[in-house]
């Protein structure tokens, strides 16, 4: 069967630019790879096609000699496509070093084992008037930094790490397996790409020893809880001198003995006698600032009441507002009651009438009527 053209095989124009050719070749190559259509013939033989023709333009020599002779230039001697002699899976390696080494990591250059030093954690607990003053806390962190007898090389003083005769340098080797070429970390070095023939003796080669160090983390106004600080570069030291990682401070605020929060509002939950939701006055109720604040408590105020107090809650985080503080009431029952005191309660209630009560005489109203409705 006659090979389709090249430039249609990948969708595009003759006069297609290098970027959008490998943009075109990146779409098919992850639509069709065997390894996501396992078993289907038409998908690897598609794959195979699509790599023959990003192989032969993707070089401007052999774009040129197609562009005037077409798969002609290729046969009876020429030089041969991927799709055709011993060396397609190796071409195609170098075809996907060159589209996804980006994500992957460039192969070559082995990095000499230099590896950025992982990122930690801290949990701190701060207080709720820590978190509305703000404050600047002093941490003690074990972690690992770098080795000041080697300064991070891993080696002893004096010498110098050895490049890998294994991988060359790379960290990487490839072994053919049929159609594909596998990339493994290279056993002898361990991917660093170089191996250490003389250690350090401070920190047995790794480049980092392990150090507890003390550290002052500004907490500002308005945190709240879950709340992530990040302190750059003050993470676990990378290996053999590699970037240090970066260290997270996660807040957690402990519970308050009168407020709960809610993003920047606060609430307190009042209890109120009988006596003064019934006949009205003042209470004073304590803000987180550590002041007090007066409310005026109207007569026949009920349970569940709530009165705001505009400015009085939490700082918002990096700005100049401040959310409120409700004061929630709840009525509350008396109890041990002398017998005086009883009797002057069923005095109250003897001369009560229902519209001292209105949602109780509403309630058993409307529940005495749907007692009548059940009998008819």
């Amino acid at each position: 069967m006659d090979k389709r053209d090249f430039y249609d095989v990948l969708g595009v124009d003759r006069s297609v630019n290098d970027k959008d050719l490998k943009s075109a070749f990146r779409k098919l190559a992850m639509q069709y790879h065997p390894d996501r259509n396992q078993g289907d013939a038409e998908a690897e033989s598609k794959f195979r096609e699509a790599t023959e023709a990003y192989e032969v333009l993707k070089d401007p020599q052999t774009r040129s000699a197609y562009d005037q002779y077409g798969h002609a230039a290729f046969e009876q001697g020429g030089r041969g496509g991927p799709g055709f002699g011993q060396d397609f899976s190796s071409s195609m390696s170098d075809i996907f070093d060159d589209l996804f080494g980006d994500f992957m990591g460039r192969r070559g250059g082995g990095g000499g084992g230099r590896e950025r030093g992982a990122d930690l954690r801290y949990n701190m607990e701060i207080s709720l008037d820590d978190a509305f003053n703000g404050k600047t806390a002093q941490i003690r962190v074990p972690t690992s930094v770098t080795c000041e007898t080697c300064t991070g090389s891993g080696a002893k003083p004096g010498t110098v790490p050895q490049t890998c005769n294994t991988c060359g340098g790379i960290g990487k080797v490839r072994a053919s397996q049929g159609f594909f070429t596998i990339e493994r970390t290279c056993p002898t070095c361990q991917g660093r790409g170089e191996s250490i023939t003389d250690p350090c003796g401070g920190c047995g080669g790794l480049g980092r020893t392990t150090k507890e160090r003390n550290l002052s983390v500004n907490i500002p106004k308005g945190v709240e809880e879950g709340t992530r600080i990040r302190l750059a570069g003050e993470g676990e030291a990378g290996t053999r001198g590699g970037p240090t990682g970066d260290l997270y401070i996660f807040l957690s605020i402990q519970p308050h003995e009168f407020f709960q929060r809610d993003g920047a509002d606060l609430f307190c939950l009042v209890p109120l006698s009988m006596t003064t939701a019934a006949l009205g006055g003042e209470i004073e109720v304590p803000t987180v600032d550590g002041g007090r604040a007066r409310v005026k408590v109207p007569d026949g105020t009920q349970s569940g009441k709530q009165f705001r107090l505009r400015g009085k809650g939490m700082p918002v985080l990096r700005s100049k507002q401040a959310g409120d503080l409700f004061i929630q009431v709840t009525v509350e029952t008396p109890v041990n009651l002398s017998r005086k005191q009883k009797q002057l309660l069923k005095d109250f209630e003897a001369a009560s009438q229902d519209s001292n009560n209105p949602e109780s005489s509403s309630f058993f109203s409307r529940v005495k009527e749907f007692w009548d409705g059940l009998s008819d």
